[in-house]
């Protein structure tokens, strides 16, 4: 697996396929994986001058347009997977692990004040579902499911399912079994 791109590895998480170039441009009409694709190449070409500023302004279009704010500085790990379209808020000091999927409506940012001051770091193979929220500086573990409408801003143990407003933790050694497809 390591000879494909971080583009691919992300487009192999929808489809369970290794695609070629052209047939990631074909897929790009889906709205997720387009955004995906436009961020990926932001985040490899956007320092380039020139390029980059195209990068850039195509990003800040579709950030618009499809209601995504995701921003290259965020650190995204391998196989990042969108499942809807829809508002999606990412701060831009927030850490993402490999495998890890996040639906509409998801709030990930950043707490201004008190104990928990910072951003959030997201392990692998989290699954996060819609309208959650995770802010301060705190740490989500590995296989972590977070159940949609849950509100986290404390640290999250591997192996867990956190669900609820305030949240509580769940273990479960099989958190994100069946949520989380085509791993990379």
């Amino acid at each position: 697996m390591s000879n494909y791109s971080t583009i691919q590895k992300d487009f192999y998480r929808e489809s369970g396929k290794w695609l070629s170039t052209f047939k990631i441009w074909a897929k790009c009409i889906n709205p997720n994986l387009h955004f995906i694709y436009i961020l990926r190449k932001n985040q490899q070409l956007g320092k380039v001058p020139v390029i980059g500023f195209f990068w850039r302004m195509t990003l800040r279009h579709f950030q618009i347009k499809y209601g995504f704010q995701i921003y290259p500085e965020t650190q995204i790990g391998e196989g990042f997977y969108l499942g809807h379209w829809g508002s999606l808020v990412i701060n831009p000091k927030t850490i993402i692990g490999r495998n890890c999927n996040i639906a509409q409506g998801v709030t990930i940012g950043q707490q201004n004040r008190g104990k928990n001051e910072g951003s959030p770091e997201i392990g692998n193979e989290v699954w996060i579902g819609p309208n959650a929220v995770i802010v301060g500086n705190i740490k989500i573990g590995n296989n972590v499911l977070i159940a949609p409408n849950s509100y986290v801003n404390f640290n999250v143990p591997s192996d867990s399912v956190v669900s609820g407003n305030p949240a509580q933790i769940y273990p479960n050694e099989k958190a994100t079994d069946g949520y989380i497809n085509h791993k990379v």
